[in-house]
């Protein structure tokens, strides 16, 4: 491998004799960018460019300001021998109780804000070297380096590696032998400090560490007030705030089980209310004080220990008093405490033993408003993808329907004296409605109004299913909704674990298909959540059963929203167009709107207008036309996207 031979020449081959003093001196200044890209090429790529950048400009600086030979040639040794010393000192690791060297921490000049500094980026040889220098040690790139770029023979290369402090110079060398690449890829500009790109750093970044530091200092002006303050740091007796949270009387009170709300029995039957105030209190364990104390300390203030989870939009902060004991009891191998504040449910749950190895869980779900249906039930334990729920008093009968199986009856599932479930297995699929959807297990619930289905969506609240259109949703009944909901509930996963309150899907057009191929009936799906945003809209094309794998094969997602009011009570339209092909294999446009629409149109590849809501045009496949409609006001929106 041909060695790289560039001025200064080795210290074997020195300046003349009659170099002055003044020469002697100015020498290794003269190539202070050769010693910059030794250090840089020594020091650890691990670094980061940048602060290799920055530290290699410092070590060479600070050599040249050391104590200089009256020997030009041994001038530039000495300066390169500190600076090699400074480099191979930067990559060693700090200890606990070591002494710190000063090249082991960043630079104090030169200094660059906002700016990030690195070399010109160049090919793939280059790139080849800089990962076998990161990838090797410290006194091996100093072999190399010394080798290639100062020219230096092994005997001289060891000589000037012991003096730098290398406990094994004939090791490094040994190393060194295994980079193969030339030493000519040592003069590139890949390695070159000296001549730089620049770059900003994030700004995102900067105002986030500014208002971090900011904020802290703020704190600890703050902490230092309240320490020089008399009295307890709160302005004494007088004053108008109350006491810390953990010494505030309400506060205590609510970390009280003992100050529990409990909800007696019988309650329901005569209250004109029915939701979760009402809610009995039950369980084997509501008199264990030491749960309920473990269960409310980690709602206030949850440690490391507890997994905490909350639905979107819910607030996960300390009861703001003493709430309402739902349950608390043992479930498998847990034991479970449910929780109601007015505003939220919440879950805890530990080992049965109370061993606190075993962590802790803690869920809040947003519950404001719940009326009978949706306070029907709560899910009190989720494990290894089966689910138990806490059903309400109110609720006489509870079964299981696979909403796949239209045709068939609910089977009963049982309950235990306190209206917890026997486990039920989750459904399980993915979002998009794939062919592994098999079965979609639903509770069937029935009070003295009505039967009603509840799906699990992830959370602690069942979501209530419902057909109709948006001004009167009611509960599933009947051959046809039922046969609906097999097509539409393995797209359910597709609003999963988003807050969901309740689903609708109702039919907004029937459209013959072309080429005499049946009808296809058009449904809109929309999630409404607890907080009231982030309501999710699905529109989806159901071709026949015999055309699309049967009566429990998903339909096909047309369009799809979130936050929109479409196909919601605020505003009950919708239009949506898929590109479908025949058994004959022609395509076709198809879209349908509902019946707010007096005419659709198709632009964009596909070109056609008809008059009122259903529209077929012939198409190739791939075509993706942009359609709108008209309403009756004479208004022209577009597709539900």
């Amino acid at each position: 491998m041909p060695s790289l031979r560039a001025v200064p020449p080795s210290t074997g081959r020195p300046y003349a004799q009659e170099a002055t003093g003044e020469r002697a001196e100015a020498a290794p200044a003269e190539h202070y960018a050769r010693l910059v890209r030794l250090a840089y090429l020594v020091l650890a790529p691990s670094l980061g460019r940048n602060r290799r950048v920055l530290s290699a400009h410092w070590l060479a600086q600070r050599a040249l300001a050391g104590g200089r030979s009256a020997d030009p040639g041994g001038a530039y040794a000495d300066v390169r021998l500190r600076v090699l010393r400074s480099a191979l000192e930067a990559g060693l690791p700090l200890f606990r109780f070591g002494r710190p060297r000063r090249a082991q921490f960043p630079p104090l000049v030169p200094q660059v804000w906002g700016l990030r500094l690195f070399p010109h980026s160049c090919g793939a040889d280059e790139l080849a070297l800089e990962q076998a220098l990161g990838e090797a040690s410290g006194p091996c790139r100093a072999a190399h380096v010394l080798r290639g770029l100062e020219g230096l023979g092994d005997a001289e290369v060891c000589r000037v590696l012991d003096a730098a402090g290398i406990d094994d110079p004939r090791a490094a060398l040994l190393e060194a032998d295994a980079l193969t690449a030339p030493y000519t890829l040592l003069a590139s500009p890949e390695f070159d400090p000296c001549s730089l790109q620049v770059r900003p750093t994030d700004p995102a970044r900067r105002r986030r560490r500014g208002r971090t530091l900011l904020a802290g200092a703020c704190a600890l002006l703050v902490c230092g007030t309240l320490l020089l303050m008399p009295g307890d740091g709160l302005g004494g007796p007088s004053a108008s705030s109350a006491p810390l949270y953990s010494r505030n009387p309400t506060a205590q009170q609510a970390l009280d089980p003992d100050a529990l709300r409990r909800v007696p029995g019988g309650l329901w039957r005569t209250s004109t209310r029915r939701d979760f105030t009402v809610w009995p209190t039950r369980g084997d364990r509501t008199g264990d004080t030491g749960l309920l104390g473990r269960a409310l300390a980690a709602w206030a203030r949850p440690g490391p220990a507890v997994a905490a989870s909350a639905t979107p939009g819910t607030p996960d902060g300390p009861p703001m008093g003493p709430p309402q004991l739902l349950y608390a009891g043992e479930v498998g191998r847990a034991a479970v405490v449910l929780f109601h504040d007015g505003l939220r449910v919440v879950r805890y749950a530990e080992p049965r033993n109370a061993d606190p190895s075993g962590g802790a869980a803690l869920d809040f779900a947003r519950v404001d408003g719940a009326g009978p249906a949706a306070a029907s039930a709560l899910v009190v334990q989720r494990r290894t993808g089966r689910v138990r729920y806490l059903t309400a008093p109110w609720v006489r009968d509870v079964g299981v329907r696979d909403l796949l199986a239209p045709h068939g009856k609910a089977r009963p599932l049982p309950r235990d004296r306190h209206g917890v479930t026997d486990p039920l297995t989750e459904p399980e699929t993915e979002e998009g409605g794939r062919a592994d959807c098999r079965s979609w297990q639903a509770l069937e619930m029935r009070d003295d109004t009505a039967a009603r289905l509840m799906t699990d969506l992830g959370e602690l609240t069942p979501v209530r299913l419902t057909s109709g259109a948006p001004s009167a949703p009611h509960d599933v009944s009947g051959r046809a909704e039922r046969e609906s909901w097999a097509r539409t509930a393995c797209l359910l996963p597709a609003v999963r674990s988003n807050g969901v309150r309740s689903v609708n899907s109702w039919p907004y057009a029937k459209q013959r298909l072309p080429e005499g191929e049946g009808d296809a009936l058009w449904f809109c799906t929309r999630a409404d959540t607890w907080r009231g945003t982030g309501s999710r809209v699905l529109a989806q094309f159901q071709a026949p059963p015999e055309l699309s794998g049967g009566t429990g094969a998903p339909a096909a997602v047309a369009a799809r929203a979130e936050d929109s009011p479409d196909c919601g009570i605020r505003r009950p339209r919708v239009l949506a167009g898929v590109l479908w092909k025949s058994d004959g294999g022609r395509w076709y446009v198809l879209a349908a709107g509902s019946r707010q629409f007096t005419a659709l149109t198709a632009s964009g590849g596909v070109t056609g207008r008809v008059a009122g809501r259903l529209l077929a045009l012939p198409a190739d496949e791939g075509d993706r036309p942009r359609l709108d409609g008209l309403l009756a006001d004479g208004s022209r929106v577009g597709s539900l996207r």
